[in-house]
This record gives structure tokens, sequence and C-alpha cells, in this order.
């Protein structure tokens, strides 16, 4: 297996993060309901070189939209977060980036690859992969819209196609500052295996930084994606839902050290610390609810799992959750 190119990583440069011991960034990336201000936080302490905000709609924040403007919230983290941003009106995806901009993001990010219906059937997300010129179009206006760098997250294609490359080489044209890749085309959504081979075809055929993103779920696989994409970082996703400590670990095998586990007790507490600072942020009823996904991806692996899971979507106060949690942390000291 051909080793890690060590060169300075452009993305890494971009920001502000590379360094001798750190040549690529772990980037962790933005997922609509999950990547709030409570959870980068944690992903931040865990590790993430940078993060994004959940995609926001370019349209609803011009027409200032209250709850667009609550994701917005990048208060604190502007050295560290990002504003991910959709929409296909090049006039109105310039004045969203303007607004993003005015909150202090220091990277706009546009997202060309959500593949949800009610998103691709506006003509955004992964629908521009069909709709190359416009994308171009709404680059070129983000970019002369603000001073921070525009980035573009995108994918292979729309429908085993791989419409992606041409995609990204229309938007470097356009001044995209760096483009991250996801290995599956919309048709995929999040099933099969990414392809990681068209993720080294765009890196060799981009000036720009390219971002590998797709089944990283160890920190072995991004090891493995940049030595065989030669890309300039990585992005996580799904591989660091209940276990954000995913991004330590990358690092750590980066700089030839070893991974830390964490104990069950580690796993419960960092689950009821984000369920607090949760409820502090949303209020009880809303909290408990937002959480229970999450508090369901921290006990995944758990004996009797489904079980647990189905029992934490049914309780709705805080110390009964934490009550049924040191329980179960206690049933399974012997387990994991």
């Amino acid at each position: 297996m051909k080793e890690i190119n060590k060169s300075k990583s452009g993305y890494a440069e971009l920001i502000g993060t590379c360094s001798r011991e750190e040549p690529f960034p772990v980037i962790a990336a933005p997922m609509a309901g999950i990547t709030d201000k409570v959870f980068r936080r944690i992903l931040r302490e865990m590790g993430a070189s940078f993060c994004f905000t959940e995609m926001i709609c370019a349209k609803a924040l011009v027409h200032q939209n209250r709850k667009t403007f609550q994701l917005m919230d990048i208060k604190g983290e502007e050295e560290f977060c990002g504003v991910q941003l959709f929409g296909a009106d090049p006039c109105e995806m310039a004045e969203a980036a303007r607004r993003a901009a005015a909150q202090g993001a220091k990277i706009i990010d546009v997202n060309m690859g959500c593949p949800v219906p009610k998103v691709v059937n506006n003509d955004e997300g992964a629908a521009l992969l069909k709709n190359i010129p416009l994308a171009g179009e709404i680059v070129a206006a983000m970019v002369k819209a603000v001073d921070v760098p525009v980035t573009v997250k995108l994918r292979r294609g729309f429908d085993g196609g791989e419409e992606g490359l041409k995609l990204a080489k229309c938007v470097e044209s356009a001044g995209a500052a760096a483009v991250t890749v996801h290995g599956r085309d919309r048709a995929q959504y999040y099933n099969g295996k990414a392809d990681w081979n068209f993720i080294a075809k765009v890196k060799a055929a981009l000036t720009v930084p390219v971002i590998g993103n797709g089944d990283i779920f160890e920190a072995a696989d991004a090891l493995s994606m940049l030595r065989e994409t030669g890309c300039d970082g990585v992005m996580v996703a799904r591989g660091m839902l209940g276990n954000p400590w995913l991004l330590q670990n990358i690092k750590a095998m980066l700089r030839n050290k070893s991974e830390i586990l964490p104990s069950v007790d580690s796993r419960v507490d960092l689950a009821l610390r984000q369920l607090r600072e949760s409820v502090a942020l949303y209020g009880p009823w809303l909290g408990v609810r937002f959480m229970r996904k999450f508090l369901g991806w921290y006990v995944k692996g758990f004996r009797d799992a489904a079980a647990a899971r189905h029992r934490l979507n049914q309780l709705t106060e805080v110390a009964a959750i934490e009550d049924f949690l040191r329980e179960l942390a206690e049933k399974n000291k012997d387990f994991l």
C-alpha cells in the first residue's frame, strides 16, 4: 500500500490547522438534524479540525426565517465552524452567503449533493449534478459576493454516472476554493459502497484541495482513503454518530499513536452531557426528543440494544433517562 503524501494540505492551510504533526484536516460533515451547536462543540473537543452547520436553505435565510437564522448561530465557533447553504438561485445564494459571512463564517460551503426528494425536486442539492452551468453561476455569484472562501460538496453523479467530475471542474473554474467529494451517486443515497476511485479521479483533475467523504467508520478507513485517493483531507459523517471518538482516533493514527476505545461509562457520560446541553438549548420537551436518535447511537453495540433504544424513545424526563443509562452501563461493563 502506498504511503500517505505528507506534503502540506491546501485545505489545512485554508482553515489554519496545518502543522508538522497534523498535515491533514479531519472535518466533521454537515448533517441535517445532527450537527447542531451542541454536537459541534463535542466534535471540536474530539479533534475535528473544522465543522459545518446543518445545511441551511438560502431562500429561507433571505426571507429572514427565524428558525433558519437559529441554524446559522455560530457565535463562539467562528474560527472552526463554517456555514453550509443550499439553493438554486444564484442571487439568493449570493445574498445568503453575505449573511453567513456577516455572522462570522470563515468558510461557506455549497451543498450540491443532498439526495432527499424535497431538496432535489426543487432543483437544489444533488439536482445540480444535472444542471452544471447553473451550479457554476451559483458559485461565481457567491465568490463575488463575499471575501471568505466558498467551497462545494458534491456526489459522484446522479444515477450511475460521473457527472460529479464535470461539476467539480466547473465549480473550480467558477472560483470554489475546495471541493468535497462523496463517492456515492444520488440514487444510492447512503447505500452500497462509496467509490474512492472516483475521489482519486477528481483529485487528479483539480488544482484546488479535494476532501474525501464516504465510508469512514474506523480510523484505519481514513488512512486508507488518504493513501488510495491522494485527497487533501477527510470528512467524516455517519461514522461519528455515537462514536465521536472516531475523529480523535483518526488524528492519533495520523501521528502514529494508538487508538483510544471509549469505555461503556465514557459513552454514557458523553450521551448524558449532550442530553443536558440539548435540554438547556432547546428546553426539556424538544431537547429530550431531539436527543433520542443520538441516545440510540450511543448505545449501539450494548447488550439488548434494540430494547434499550425502544425504552429510551419512551422516556420523557432527563432524570429517568439518566437512571436508565446508568443501569444499562452497569449491565454492559462485562459485555463491551
